[in-house]
């Protein structure tokens, strides 16, 4: 059954557009047309009040929502309770993020995300390991005595997923340039985080196949004059991305912009580094022995420090547009059609095109949400 979506503006990933209507057809989308040439054969419209209809939001770093943390309950339910949290902060397409653990809850993890695929939960794209293989010197809420060196049994269980993006974080001076080449080439992609390597480390993992940054800034080697790290690495290099939470804790608002200014357009993303609370009534939570509170957007342990945030995806596109003075469609941007490419999915995500995925979202020209699409399906 075909439906139109009608009276809106239409940011289809690239331009803004009057005029058009959105027609659906079962989980994609049909066509674009101008409102005036849809058939008769169209019954069913749906008037979007002269609303922004965009790309849905992708977030590439989510480790719980809805009450819940990935790591504590590694199942389909709690993936399910997690993308519904987020899906009302306008997230039509996430990875559940693991926060290092043990090889067996990883196994479990990563069955459970194949089989919440299998299932069709709403915005599962696959799954984000953070960890285990980091540096200790800079764990920040990782609990260090669970890293461990990327070996022959940890390949084979990141090259598992059948279907879907593997994403793991690693700290490339604790994982040779050849296993970051076999990883790659198996299709896993690999992002450098939680890590003391100094610049030419980083370039080294990058001609490797490295291709981007897990929460630029936070938990690795600063940017000096004379010592780039990783993070002057990440902004020098043209052909990587970049993860960066806008929630104004983890990075102050002067620093993303710089980074924003500093790296080529559509390779900084968006993430949340969501924890239970977002999209839950409770502040607080116990995660690894740790009781962790919400304050002022982000999450911290008892002794000050931060562990994820209570960040939400629409939030930090606001954040983004207001930080950088970027225009909010280039905000938008940042959450969707650039997760998309940096994960390979741009051919069916991150843009509002004949034959993509039915995912979006309605905002009106301050970035209010409205309602959401997860393929086809609408919520809100």
């Amino acid at each position: 059954m075909k439906k139109a979506l009608i009276n809106c503006r239409v940011f289809d990933g690239l331009e803004l557009h009057s005029g058009l209507a959105v027609l659906l057809e079962g989980d994609r989308v049909s066509a674009l047309l101008a409102e005036a040439d849809i058939p008769d054969s169209v019954t069913q419209r749906h008037d979007l009040a002269g609303h922004i209809l965009a790309p849905g939001l992708i977030d590439i770093q989510v480790n719980g929502g809805g009450g819940v943390m990935f790591n504590d309950a590694p199942s389909v339910e709690t993936i399910r309770r997690i993308g519904a949290a987020h899906r009302r902060f306008g997230t039509t397409g996430f990875l559940p993020t693991l926060i290092s653990t043990d090889f067996d809850t990883m196994k479990l993890a990563i069955e459970a995300v194949g089989q919440a695929m299998f299932e069709g939960v709403p915005g599962v794209l696959g799954i984000h390991l953070e960890g285990p293989f980091l540096n200790a010197d800079k764990r920040g809420i990782h609990n260090a005595d669970r890293f461990c060196q990327l070996d022959e049994t940890a390949f084979e269980m990141l090259t598992s997923m059948k279907d879907g993006c593997t994403l793991v974080t690693i700290a490339p001076e604790k994982t040779g340039t050849d296993m970051i080449s076999r990883l790659t080439e198996r299709g896993v992609l690999v992002f450098g985080g939680h890590s003391a390597a100094t610049y030419e480390q980083v370039r080294k993992a990058l001609r490797a196949g490295m291709r981007g940054f897990t929460h630029l800034f936070n938990a690795m080697s600063p940017f000096e004059p004379r010592a780039p790290g990783m993070v002057g690495a990440a902004l020098h290099d043209r052909n990587s991305w970049f993860g960066i939470i806008a929630d104004g804790q983890h990075v102050h608002p002067a620093s993303f912009a710089v980074a924003v200014a500093a790296k080529r357009r559509g390779y900084s993303l968006l993430v949340t580094d969501a924890m239970a609370t977002v999209g839950s009534d409770s502040r607080s939570f116990s995660f690894d022995g740790n009781q962790i509170t919400a304050v002022d957007g982000c999450c911290k342990t008892a002794s000050g420090l931060l562990a994820g945030s209570n960040l939400d995806m629409i939030s930090a596109v606001r954040n983004a547009a207001r930080f950088a003075g970027l225009e909010p469609t280039e905000a938008l941007r940042m959450a969707s059609s650039y997760p998309a490419e940096a994960l390979g999915l741009d051919k069916e995500l991150g843009f509002i095109r004949p034959g993509f995925k039915a995912s979006f979202i309605e905002v009106d020209e301050n970035l209010n949400l409205f309602r959401t699409w997860i393929d086809g399906d609408v919520s809100g």
